[in-house]
């Protein structure tokens, strides 16, 4: 009998296992810390370096991650891009905040504020867009009068940059909150990990033998949605999009089978490799796979793909911080983000990075 199984919330877990309380994954962070915007050059970001097995860590700039890295590495990288999901609509005479999420079926999974004034058989108006609202929970689901890509053209043309709340200063460009290998567009949020690379960085990761190979999850509310509840196995994980083409999986399997390390740029892009993975005996499958993903990787949990982990500082109590604490252990990360908040480190989207080996 496997050690591991699946509980009602999709989590895999020990058998035996205690529920885990959220508070576990808490860490004082003062304000200052929050980061507004990226360095410029944006890799010239601070980089901690923390080996996972014995929690010892070390400090230098992000260019310098390319002495960290080894000929034959593989670097996977989320190529989402994001769109202005954030726009302004009414029911009636009531004024609201419409967040766009994802197109599901014939109709969009939508965040409103105020949702009280929202119901089902409402009409919203967005500009000249009309969308009938056809179910309510936490997620509405409204069915527009445009196509899923004539609504994005419509919201990249009349929407706001969907920032994190704890940033307070818009850019004045979408492009300053896109990575810039960003091609697949359809994420409410973007893969901050990959903020910290430029163009020139990646040529010279490339000259030096590292294969770079991209993945898609279109991140939404799965990634960024707070933990609300007491413990891990009470959280509800949102389904996102993924998408690995057959080529990527089957160079990506080549790379595992010849001993060589899967590097990933981010906790979307574990997400999206652990999860097909799960679903699939563990492996990716050769003929690649696009579908959703809602795997809420916590301590215990096996990786099977990925060998490091290049990502953020992130928010306390978060998915996030559990997944990164699944792969490194949740003393070390503590203890890391400790001596990160000591030495002032830049903090979340626009922040500074660690790389865990």
């Amino acid at each position: 009998m496997s050690p591991y199984f699946v509980n009602r919330l999709g989590l895999r877990q020990n058998r035996g296992h205690m529920p885990t309380p959220i508070e576990l994954f808490d860490y004082e962070l003062p304000p200052e810390l929050i980061a507004q915007h990226s360095v410029e050059p944006r890799d010239h970001s601070r980089l901690m370096l923390l080996d996972r097995e014995s929690g010892v860590t070390q400090e230098k700039q992000f260019f310098g991650i390319i002495d960290e890295l080894h000929e034959g590495d593989v670097l996977v990288m989320n190529n989402t891009k994001v769109f202005r999901a954030r726009l302004r609509g009414s029911v009636g005479e009531h004024e609201l905040e419409v967040f766009l999420l994802r197109p599901r079926g014939d109709a969009w999974d939508v965040l409103v504020r105020p949702g009280r004034r929202v119901s089902v058989g409402d009409t919203m108006k967005i500009g000249d867009v009309s969308g009938e609202v056809v179910s309510k929970s936490d997620v509405m689901s409204v069915q527009f009068d445009l196509s899923d890509q004539q609504l994005i053209d419509y919201a990249n043309a009349h929407g706001e940059i969907p920032i994190p709340p704890y940033v307070s200063e818009v850019p004045d460009s979408i492009e300053k909150y896109q990575t810039v290998y960003a091609e697949q567009t359809g994420s409410v949020a973007a893969p901050t990990a990959g903020f910290h690379f430029t163009e020139e960085l990646l040529e010279k990761i490339r000259a030096k033998g590292v294969s770079i190979e991209y993945v898609t999850l279109h991140v939404g509310i799965g990634t960024f949605r707070p933990v609300k509840t007491d413990t891990l196995e009470e959280h509800k994980m949102h389904a996102e999009y993924v998408t690995i083409a057959p080529e990527v999986a089957q160079r990506i399997n080549a790379t595992k089978r010849e001993g060589r390390r899967v590097i990933a740029v981010g906790t979307t892009t574990v997400r999206t490799l652990e999860g097909v993975a799960a679903d699939h005996e563990w492996s990716l499958p050769a003929e690649g796979f696009s579908g959703d993903v809602n795997l809420f990787i916590t301590p215990g949990f096996t990786f099977n793909v990925i060998d490091a982990l290049i990502t953020n500082f992130h928010l306390p109590k978060s998915t996030l911080l559990v997944l990164v604490s699944a792969f490194a252990g949740r003393e070390h990360v503590l203890s890391a983000y400790d001596q990160a908040v000591q030495g002032e480190f830049r903090f979340f989207s626009f922040g500074d990075a660690m790389f865990i080996r």
